[in-house]
Formats: C-alpha cells, structure tokens, sequence
C-alpha cells in the first residue's frame, strides 16, 4: 500500500518522499516538520549553553576562545549553531535518519576544564585534541571496527540502554526546569526548592506538561511542538508581567537558561572568529605525547558509546530497528557522527555529536533524515536570529523530554526479567545513566556486567570477542584517575 501511495506522488515532493522514504516509513512531509521542529527548540539551549561552558573558561595562556582577553560568547554561539545546523542537515542527507547533531554536554566540559586549562595549552591545542579524537573514530568507523561494537552488543542490552537514556532524559528535563533541584538538606535531589514546587516558571513547566499530555491522550497531531510554542507565549506574557528575571542564588525561582521575552532585535551579524581555531599536533610539545593519549581516549571513548546508546533509542522510538537492534544505514550514521567529531574541534566549538533530544522529534512523528533538514536550517537561522531562540526558556521545552522519556520506557517490557544474567546488567545499564548524568557510564556498568554474569555462569562462549576488549577499555576508562597517577601525568 505504502509503495502504491508512494508512485503516486510525482513533482518536487514526490521526489522529497523517494529520497527520504517518507510514506515507505509510514511518515509525511507535515509529520517531519513538526519533528524537526520539535527537536530544533528541544536541543536549542546548546547554542546558549555552549559559549557558557566553553567561552567563560580562559586557556592555559589565560586567553578565550574566539581570541582575546575578554570572553567572546558571541563568536562561539554563531560557530556552535553553524555547525550543527550543517552537521545535522548532513546527517539528514547521508544518513537518512531523524539523528540531530550539536556540540556535546560533557564532552565540551572536559574540553573546558581538564583540556585547555593545562599550562601553555592553548584554545587551538584544545580544539586540535579534538579533531584528533573524531580522526581516530572515523578510521575506527572506515575499518568496520565501530559498527561491528556495535552489531556485538547482545540485543536485550541495547534495548535497556534505549529505556536507560529514557530515564536520562526525563531527569534531565526535570532538573533543567527546576521541578527537580540539587537538595539542600542532605538529600542529592529534592523536589523544587525546599521540597516544595515554587515560582512561576515551574508553573509554566507545570502547564506545559500537562497540555502535551492531555493533548497526546487525544491523539492531537504535533502535541509536543503546540505545548512548546504554547508555553513559551504563556512564559513571555508572565515575565512582561511578573518581572521574575533569571535564575541565580539570589533568585532560586527565576527562569532557567533564558530569560522569555520579545527581543529588541531579531537578526544579529554572526562572528565566526572561532572557524579553524586548531592546532592538530600543538598539545604535543606543551603537555607530552602520553598525556594528549589519555586525553584523546577519554574524550573518544565517552563520544564513542554516547552515539552508539544514542541511536539504539531514537532508532527503537521510531521502529526503525532490525531484529538484531540495529538501525537502518548504521555505518552511515556513524561516519557522520564521526566526521562531526573532527567538524566541532575544527569550527572551534567542541565536538560535536548525536543528541538525545532526538527523540522529542521522534515522538512528535519524525522518522527519515527529512526531519534533519529542518532541525539544520532552524539551526542556520539561529546562527542570525539567536535573540529569537533566546526566548524559549528550560521551562517551555523540557516537559517534551519527559514525555519522550515516558515513551521509551515503555521498551523495557522487551527484556527478559526471568533471566538475572542479563536483566542484572540491564538493570545496571538503565539506573546508572541517570544516577551518573552519563550515558557512557551506564553502558560500561551493564557491558561488564554481562561479562561478569557470562563468566559466573560458565557462558563465556556466548560472549562475542569484542565485547571483551570493550569491556577492558571500560575497566581503564573507569580507573582514569588511578592510570594518571600511575603514568604520573
């Protein structure tokens, strides 16, 4: 039926629909612009949050990225956007799958502040570690190592990674709202501040929650992108009225990230002074060849298990996945994801990698890299209309992490609960992604716990050959610290 309805289609979008194998997918060309939509304004703080880690932070010469003595927020938000609107857009082209891409969490901290800090490290040497570790990846893609890691894990253990970054993402849109804060009476979390929900901007979270919800619930197409755009208007009408301002330690019930309100201004001319900030081989002589090692491998192992965990959920969310667990165009999907490693470090902004939030786009309809063009172009504009993006607070666009959460747990009815050898390291797997606010942790715990459990069990013929190198370069990753003393670096 889907191939009939598919001839049918002739002109520019019938060409649209062959290419990207909308209908074939059981997709349209509204439900992927809703999608891309959705995640554009899911991912969108990036381009704020990004030249706050990253632009703050002054270089082991005591000089800021995008050059001089000053912080130049500006030049790495324009650089940030650029590149994961090209990046996601290639993703969309190559991939054809609904995978967003931006300079990653995590990653852009350690490049921050256990990278460019070290003394005489500059900027350029920070970002040249970079691109050396998206080179080392992609050979690792080109040679068939990475896809075949992949195509090792056994199929329940990606399934519990899908519903752990699930978990992930519902904590992360809770604490970012602020529903869910640091505890301040011995607790590490605790439910807004002091136990209690306070201030407008939880109330918008609050109501745009429950109207995503509601709307789901009776099947209202683009539920997820109508509460966004929703909340966001009723959040600037608040704060013309309340004045309530950002959040900070004299404000604890002010708004997150962004502060709503209409800009001054709507276009901004971008400073692009971070492009080609690298030096490929300058952290050599300023820090010694074992210490850029360690470096380099920490930041390609996190960014190496961050995709893999990522695309098993988006590919899981939209029913894209194989009987083995695996998603349609997988090698593609990682040489993009590599190349866009290597493309952060070389734009100056960290590398860049697949986002989780993803997933909104697919729980609002995406399912083909049709979506990915979307989320890219807003990401273009947003290079120029960055005062526009700025409107959107935390408080608007998480409660659509937490329903996509909701949706991807639903998975884990796949895992066989009977079976304590793989349910234990599956379990493993979905608790300490949220525990940890880390996707490549949660994956090593359940990867050595399956080894371990194999290995109790006598099984250990059921364990495929690179599932345990894997595991013994998580045992490293684990024990980094402990390794660095040892080396004395």
């Amino acid at each position: 039926m889907a191939t009939v309805q598919q001839s049918e289609k002739s002109g520019f979008t019938g060409k649209i629909d062959r290419f990207f194998q909308t209908t074939q997918r059981g997709s349209t060309l509204a439900q992927e612009i809703r999608g891309g939509l959705v995640t554009f304004f899911a991912m969108s703080y990036i381009v704020v949050l990004n030249p706050l880690i990253l632009g703050t932070e002054p270089d082991g010469t005591g000089m800021f990225l995008g050059g001089g003595s000053e912080p130049n927020l500006a030049a790495v938000a324009a650089g940030t956007a650029l590149a994961a609107g090209v990046l996601t857009i290639l993703m969309g082209l190559v991939a054809n799958f609904p995978l967003a891409l931006a300079a990653g969490l995590g990653l852009n901290a350690i490049v921050a502040f256990s990278i460019a800090g070290l003394p005489e490290v500059t900027w350029a040497d920070a970002m040249g570690i970079v691109v050396l570790e998206g080179i080392i990846i992609l050979v690792l893609v080109m040679t068939g190592f990475r896809e075949a890691v992949f195509k090792a894990v056994p199929a329940q253990l990606k399934t519990a990674i899908s519903v752990g970054i699930g978990l992930f993402i519902a904590l992360v849109g809770f604490v970012n709202s602020g529903f869910v804060r640091p505890g301040v009476g011995g607790t590490p979390l605790e439910l807004g501040v002091g136990g209690f929900l306070a201030g407008w901007p939880t109330l918008v979270f609050v109501f745009g929650l429950g109207l995503i919800v509601v709307l789901m619930v009776r099947k209202v197409r683009g539920a997820i992108l109508i509460g966004i755009v929703v909340s966001t208007a009723l959040a600037v009408v608040v704060e013309s009225i309340a004045r309530i301002g950002e959040q900070n330690d004299d404000n604890l019930t002010g708004w997150g990230m962004n502060v709503p309100a209409l800009p001054d201004t709507i276009v901004q001319t971008p400073d692009f002074s971070t492009l080609g900030e690298f030096s490929l081989l300058g952290s050599i002589d300023k820090v010694g060849i074992v210490t850029v090692i360690l470096l380099v491998f920490t930041l390609m192992l996190a960014d190496f298990f961050d995709t893999m965990g990522t695309m098993v959920a988006i590919g899981g969310e939209a029913k894209l996945l194989d009987k083995n667990g695996n998603p349609p165009r997988t090698k593609q999907i990682l040489v993009v994801d590599s190349l866009s490693a290597a493309a952060g470090g070389m734009a100056g902004v960290s590398s860049n990698t697949s986002f989780v939030e993803s997933a909104s786009g697919v729980g609002e309809g995406a399912r083909t890299g049709l979506a990915n063009i979307v989320t890219g172009v807003m990401f273009l504009f947003a290079v120029f209309l960055a005062p526009l993006v700025s409107m959107v607070p935390y408080e608007a666009a998480t409660p659509a992490l937490i329903v996509v959460g909701f949706l991807m747990m639903t998975q884990v009815v796949d895992i066989d609960w009977r079976d304590m050898s793989i349910a234990i390291p599956a379990f493993l797997t979905m608790v300490v992604m949220p525990f940890t606010y880390s996707i490549s942790a949660g994956i090593g715990m359940g990867f050595l716990g399956y080894v371990i459990l194999r290995i109790a069990k006598g099984k250990t013929r059921e364990i495929h050959p690179l599932m345990w190198v894997i595991s013994a370069l998580f045992v490293v990753y684990f024990a980094m610290d402990p390794v660095r003393d040892l080396l004395g670096v």
